[in-house]
């Protein structure tokens, strides 16, 4: 499987040089790999529209118009795994970074050693760290594991994030949040999404969890359902 690399940054020259440092590791790496280079958040954001399928990306903060900050933000609404490094000229923008799980900031200009280590970092994440999404609750953003996840249901204009633990109730609707999660969960209602590594039993109308938790299977779900839960387990 490629790497796949965005670099966003206003900065020809700063565009080119980091697009040149990261081919050299990637080589020195023996990775297949792609990098993608842009220079604006709005040229990024008009082709991400398209194709989001990154796994390492690098901003700069100090951009016109849509700062690199913003643009992370953006992007964390869609995709919890992608590892996102800052390439900044100060560093009073490092506390936003948490907001967004920031992997490394990096001064400019971009030390080949530092940079190095960062992207070694980012792959050792990238093949350890189970799936994630980024979520805004009562005034807190939170990391979730998707491993963690029981299931979805929703409310109107709201969903309830069900955990072992906890259940987290956000403003966004099910299908919007069924995308930013992986093949790991089935839509088994129009209100219920449930994670198929929690499943026990699926019968012809109703999906049981772990834990005991009865859920609701429409009609017409059950071969679909079951034919994925068999893949995934």
């Amino acid at each position: 499987m490629a790497i796949r690399f965005a670099i966003c940054d206003d900065d020809e020259e700063q565009l080119q040089s980091l697009k040149n440092l990261l081919s050299e590791w990637a080589h020195g790496a023996a990775l297949s790999f792609e990098v993608r280079t842009f220079p604006s958040a709005e040229a990024f954001l008009f082709a991400y529209a398209q194709d989001s399928a990154y796994d390492i990306l690098i901003l700069d903060i100090e951009m016109k118009a849509i700062s690199g900050i913003e643009l992370a933000k953006r992007v964390r609404k869609e995709d919890g795994r992608v590892e996102i490094l800052f390439i900044t000229s100060h560093f009073e923008f490092v506390s936003e970074g948490y907001e967004v799980d920031a992997l490394h900031y990096l001064t400019k200009p971009v030390a080949q050693d530092k940079l190095y280590a960062v992207l070694a970092k980012a792959l050792d994440r990238l093949h350890t760290e189970p799936p994630s999404v980024i979520i805004s609750c009562e005034g807190e953003t939170v990391k979730l594991r998707e491993p963690d996840i029981l299931y979805v249901e929703a409310f109107l204009h709201y969903i309830s994030i069900h955990t072992a633990k906890r259940e987290y109730r956000i403003k966004e609707s099910i299908s919007s949040f069924e995308k930013r999660l992986t093949d790991d969960f089935f839509r088994i209602h129009r209100s219920y999404l449930v994670s198929l590594k929690a499943v026990t039993r699926i019968s012809r109308t109703e999906v049981t969890l772990e834990g005991g938790t009865l859920l609701p299977l429409a009609r017409g779900k059950y071969d679909a359902v079951n034919r994925a839960f068999i893949e995934r387990n």
